[in-house]
């Protein structure tokens, strides 16, 4: 855990991983949905419905997505569950400012709130949601088990808790393949199209040294979550990941 810690946006800037990862997401919030989508070949919107199916089918009365970003999976659960109360919360004024301009004027107004807050201290009581979700975000925590520890203490008895995280292929030759790609192209296609320039090569770097698969369940298992699973997609590069209190 102390090697991901380590790992920060900005190497030559002061400040801890936390303030360096608001700052970075602040820069590449305006192109950040389109540059997604881009770099995933649309496939992480398989990830994210299936994501939505495992939550939608518990039919959560209240639901948190932590490290929202411009809330996409809180728009798209939504969609399926317009009577669930919807909380977005994450670290970047800068990705919520495009989360909220999607829902202004609308009808979704009322159920979707997007705040900001940090994900090692949230501003909610316990027991306060009946699902919550990260998507993306986990590997961006300064203190991995101070924020699922959090996310415990707000997660009602017998919710429901899912990430979606990238991972690391372990089979020949999507291994090496992968490792082409995260370390080569996708830092390429950062600066080509991104105003951040390093954004891209943190993003690879903070998932390659991501504690995946068994190791993040026992992680979760310590802190206190029954019912842990996780389920490898797309060749190992993402895996979903779901627990319960």
């Amino acid at each position: 855990m102390k090697k991901d810690a380590s790992i920060k946006p900005y190497k030559d800037h002061e400040g801890s991983k936390k303030e360096q990862v608001e700052e970075m997401f602040d820069n590449i919030s305006t192109n950040y949905d389109g540059l997604n989508r881009v770099i995933s070949m649309g496939i992480d919107q398989k990830w994210r419905k299936k994501v939505i199916d495992m939550i939608t089918a518990k039919r959560p009365n209240s639901y948190l997505d932590i490290a929202t970003g411009t809330g996409d999976l809180a728009l798209q659960f939504a969609a399926r569950l317009p009577k669930t109360k919807i909380v977005g919360l994450d670290l970047s004024e800068g990705m919520l400012s495009m989360a909220r301009k999607k829902v202004v004027n609308t009808p979704l107004e009322k159920q979707i709130e997007f705040i900001k807050g940090d994900s090692e201290a949230l501003p909610f009581d316990d027991n306060s949601f009946e699902a919550i979700t990260v998507s993306f975000g986990i590997r961006n925590f300064q203190n991995l088990e101070k924020g699922l520890s959090e996310i415990l203490r707000v997660l009602s008895p017998g919710g429901i808790f899912v990430i979606l995280e990238t991972s690391v292929p372990t089979k020949f030759p999507f291994k090496q393949g992968y490792g082409v790609y995260s370390k080569a192209i996708l830092p390429l296609i950062g600066k080509l199209f991104s105003k951040d320039k390093v954004a891209y090569r943190y993003l690879s770097e903070s998932a390659s040294v991501f504690p995946f698969g068994e190791r993040l369940n026992n992680i979760l298992q310590k802190i206190g979550f029954i019912e842990v699973q996780h389920k490898p997609q797309t060749l190992g590069v993402a895996t979903i990941y779901s627990a319960t209190k």
